[in-house]
């Protein structure tokens, strides 16, 4: 299908000479371009900023960051810092209340009272679901090594087979967040310090952020979407 595209300017930067232009296609959102302008009249691409695929918004940043969990460095720190738990969808409430008794044996005592005192989720006065935190730091679904390494009691249940949930999703996808808006899922990349460590071993192995995450990319949004991706990703 042909697309007829209408370029507008979106926001303009007069010191650097830069311009974003936004692709409209059917009235709809299909892509960002940054374009340089710096040498006279003639424009030079920058860079692909977002895109649309499907009833997505797609960072471009999951194409040129690279990411790949070190967890010997980082010692699983993201399921401890931070002031709040995992962010939860709706569909996975009753999962995890559902599955509660075939993880709790994977959990730590502070973990399961905290969870018996708050229960499985909780809901924050905005309206965020999240798992809960035992005494305001880490998640209750938290375990740990020996050395101190933090693990998901959740995915240890699961690659027992005692479960077949196999983490929350927003777990499962990070450094990918996914914001809801009432026509479309924007996809973002959320850069966080405590996962420098990750970034640097990406860059080291050169795997880009969506190659590092093609499983749970799949589990969330399907095997075509994240085809439709990695094609998207050959012609960037």
């Amino acid at each position: 299908m042909l697309l007829h595209f209408v370029l507008k300017a979106s926001s303009t930067f007069i010191r650097d000479r830069l311009v974003v232009f936004s692709a409209f296609a059917d009235n709809r959102l299909r892509f960002k371009f940054k374009f340089n302008f710096s040498k006279g009249i003639f424009a030079t691409l920058i860079s692909l900023i977002m895109f649309q695929l499907g009833k997505t918004i797609v960072s471009d940043d999951l194409l040129e960051k690279d990411f790949v969990c070190n967890l010997t460095a980082c010692k699983g720190v993201c399921c401890v810092a931070g002031e709040a738990g995992a962010p939860l969808e709706k569909e996975e409430l009753d999962i995890l209340d559902k599955e509660y008794e075939n993880v709790k044996p994977y959990l730590r005592p502070e973990g399961i009272a905290a969870i018996e005192a708050q229960g499985t989720w909780i809901e924050r006065e905005n309206g965020e679901l999240e798992t809960p935190l035992v005494d305001g730091a880490e998640c209750v679904y938290a375990t740990f090594k020996e050395d101190g390494t933090a693990l998901c009691g959740i995915e240890s249940a699961y690659r027992d087979g005692k479960t077949t949930f196999y983490k929350p999703i927003s777990c499962h996808l990070y450094p990918v967040r996914i914001q809801e808006y009432t026509d479309f899922k924007a996809v973002n990349y959320h850069k966080w310090q405590i996962c420098d460590d990750a970034c640097a071993l990406g860059e080291e192995l050169g795997v880009p952020v969506y190659k590092f995450l093609k499983e749970p990319l799949t589990r969330k949004f399907g095997q075509k979407w994240y085809s439709e991706l990695e094609d998207i990703a050959e012609d960037f």
